[in-house]
């Protein structure tokens, strides 16, 4: 089974209607609760299991933060804090790990380390075509077969304005979940954003307290894509940027940048695991993660990793995906990592609620695989790396950001956490008339 990007997003497309994929020829360890967090025990596992000597452990580095050339060295890094490693071996031995981990109480799978992408736009600055056509014909035909009319009047009620659109003041999205209204701001909540870095020198965010970090090799954080810092702007922008409406969610929260994607916007399990671990080790409340694969099996690494994230007081939030096309009858599938059940999986509407062409809709009769809650996901503006300063894209990874930063929000406003906060957000949604597969609970809301 291979596993290729939920991509692109800018127009709403996404790559392919079944299952792709890259790996990269390293494995995943996946520990026992009774050996995680022991770093000893981990590695001794490993020697028995894959006869690893050199081995990097994220308790050895400040604030859990892996060198990404030191786990690129090493025949093995272990993440202690999530219990999980990985292993860089003859990927031909793969089939007689599985045997020995088999026999092996301390570890409950081994996996083959993906290579994941961000959700990523083509640079679009509205909905796409595809989807825009869909959206009128469909209207179109509804208006036609209710009047018997040539359809000329539902075109033009189907171009008229939004339920939602932006102003000089809010974008239609903060206004769609009220965060545009809400007395709180997300003071003294972290939230870490796992994406292709953010422009440090981007002059919303003076006076921001930012903490970074690149787990990719050979690259600083400063985003040499884009992606990250539309993220990071959704979810924390400036209460009041200069010159323009305000983007940002929680605006007062302490901002975690983990650059886990390349300036090509693809990144290895490996550095997205360094940067969960590194957000849980400084006491991240809120992970967002616009990223993924298109890999409908649920990884036990990941649905691990989201257990012993909440367990420690941080709730994951990621993209369900990209990879529908509603339009042509494709629904596609909740994608890796946020098809695990300890994971919030997020999908994208319009600004008239309704659910965007290219997200991906829930499984059926399955564990794992499902859509949570939704968010705003179709023309949404953010920060954008200088000189542009702004851009407006659309995708599951554009709602996935409100989402976090609401969760921040709600955290502030009830001093929740984990599965604490999931329950409050899940609650606390907007139904909408959309079928429950495709938006979950509904629109996130503001407290």
């Amino acid at each position: 089974m291979t596993d290729v990007p939920m991509e692109p997003e800018g127009n709403g497309d996404a790559p392919l209607s079944g299952e792709t994929g890259q790996y990269t020829g390293r494995f995943i360890v996946v520990f026992a609760d009774d050996v995680s967090g022991d770093p000893d025990a981990m590695t001794e596992a490993l020697g028995s299991v894959a006869g690893v000597s050199s081995v990097a452990n994220s308790m050895d580095y400040e604030a859990g933060a892996v060198d990404a050339d030191d786990a690129l060295g090493a025949d093995a890094t272990v993440y202690a804090e999530l219990g999980v490693a990985v292993v860089n071996s003859d990927p031909t031995q793969f089939g007689a790990m599985e045997s020995i981990a088999a026999a092996d109480a301390r570890i409950i799978a081994v996996e083959p380390e993906r290579i994941l992408r961000a959700i990523d736009d083509t640079g679009s600055t509205s909905p796409s075509l595809e989807y825009a056509r869909g959206f009128r014909d469909a209207t179109i035909a509804l208006y036609d077969g209710l009047t018997g009319g040539s359809g000329a009047a539902a075109e033009a009620a189907a171009e008229a304005a939004a339920a939602y659109a932006d102003t000089p003041q809010f974008t239609w999205g903060l206004q769609a979940t009220n965060a545009s209204v809400s007395g709180h701001h997300g003071d003294d909540i972290r939230i870490a954003v796992l994406d292709t870095g953010f422009d440090l020198a981007h002059p919303d965010f003076v006076g921001r307290q930012v903490t970074s970090q690149s787990f990719v090799t050979g690259q600083l954080v400063q985003d040499g894509h884009g992606h990250g810092t539309h993220c990071v702007g959704t979810s924390c922008g400036s209460a009041s940027p200069s010159g323009t409406r305000r983007y940002g969610v929680a605006t007062a929260a302490e901002i975690f940048v983990g650059k886990v994607l390349s300036n090509e916007g693809s990144g290895s399990d490996s550095g997205i695991l360094a940067g969960i671990n590194w957000a849980v080790a400084n006491g991240c409340q809120v992970i967002s993660m616009s990223l993924g694969a298109d890999i409908r099996q649920v990884s036990q690494a990941y649905e691990r990793v989201g257990q012993r994230a909440m367990a420690a007081g941080c709730l994951i939030i990621a993209a369900a995906g990209n990879n529908a096309r509603r339009s042509a009858g494709n629904n596609g599938f909740v994608g890796v990592p946020a098809n695990s059940p300890s994971i919030m999986a997020v999908a994208a509407v319009d600004s008239r609620l309704k659910i965007a062409d290219f997200s991906a809709r829930s499984k059926f009769l399955s564990r794992g695989g499902q859509v949570d809650i939704a968010g705003p996901g179709v023309a949404v503006y953010s920060s954008w790396p200088m000189p542009k300063r702004y851009h407006t894209i659309s995708g599951t990874s554009m709602a996935t950001p409100h989402v976090a930063g609401l969760a921040a929000l709600w955290c502030q406003a009830s001093g929740q956490t984990a599965a604490a906060l999931w329950s409050t957000l899940v609650r606390e949604a907007r139904r909408i008339d959309v079928r429950t597969v495709d938006v979950g609970a509904g629109l996130a809301q503001a407290p």
